[in-house]
């Protein structure tokens, strides 16, 4: 299982929300790229960056952050936050990017998940952010009528293999997990699930590792790393025990 630390963009700044609330931030850092290589040099072998702005706005803005967290670390790094469109893709993936995030568009917009499945392969994932069982768009903003699970299963019918599944109400809380949630959108979905939301101590990566058979492949660790409340390294050791 893979242990994804987060850094959340906003301004070029590393921040992390609560609930996804814009008006609810605190500024870890002002240097990402220094983020970015702490996390790596504590054993991360892999990152998770979103852009707040972009998400917002519907397009990518944290370039320039992105590209100091790159020229930072040598390990590979994920990317959501506004990407709707093959350019925004392809802006991101020749900078050197690993993965791309589809969040919005997956339930906008079907046929260009699709098309960018077709052309990028696995190097694309989706992201589904939900709100009591249904899933937001546009930051976390807006409320769509669509359900968790008739996404996910719509994603892997267009051949995406991989989803990440954030519980909204967990975001920034250090509330701890449910394991069994992600176990269950795996087994339901048939694509690898990649845990995110609440996750605040060492019980929750073992919760999340011992779903690992059903399908959960990851946990991205936000706000509990930042405080302190979970120890990088020993999350990682337990991930990959």
């Amino acid at each position: 299982m893979i242990i994804f630390p987060a850094i959340d963009l906003l301004g070029g700044k590393c921040v992390r929300l609560i609930q996804g609330d814009y008006a609810k931030e605190t500024v870890y850092s002002e240097q990402p790229g220094a983020t970015a290589e702490k996390w790596q040099s504590m054993g991360a072998k892999f990152l998770h960056v979103v852009d707040l702005d972009g998400a917002k706005a519907g397009t990518p803005k944290n370039l320039e952050a992105i590209k100091k967290i790159l020229e930072s670390v040598t390990i590979p790094i994920e990317v959501g936050g506004g990407i709707r469109t093959i350019d925004d893709a392809e802006k991101l993936l020749s900078m050197g990017v690993r993965q791309i995030i589809l969040g919005s568009i997956a339930v906008e917009k079907i046929a260009l998940v699709e098309e960018m499945i077709k052309r990028y392969g696995d190097r694309v994932v989706v992201g589904i952010d939900a709100r009591d069982g249904f899933v937001a768009v546009h930051g976390w903003e807006k409320n769509s009528a669509v359900k968790v699970e008739d996404l996910a299963k719509k994603m892997t019918a267009v051949g995406v293999k991989t989803i990440i599944y954030t519980d909204i109400s967990k975001d920034g809380m250090l509330s701890g997990i449910n394991a069994e949630v992600y176990a269950e959108l795996a087994k339901s979905s048939g694509a690898k699930v990649v845990a995110s939301g609440g996750i605040r101590s060492l019980d929750d990566i073992v919760a999340l590792k011992a779903k690992e058979n059903d399908g959960v492949i990851g946990a991205i660790v936000g706000k509990s790393i930042y405080t302190g409340a979970l120890d990088l390294s020993a999350a990682i050791k337990v991930a990959e025990g």
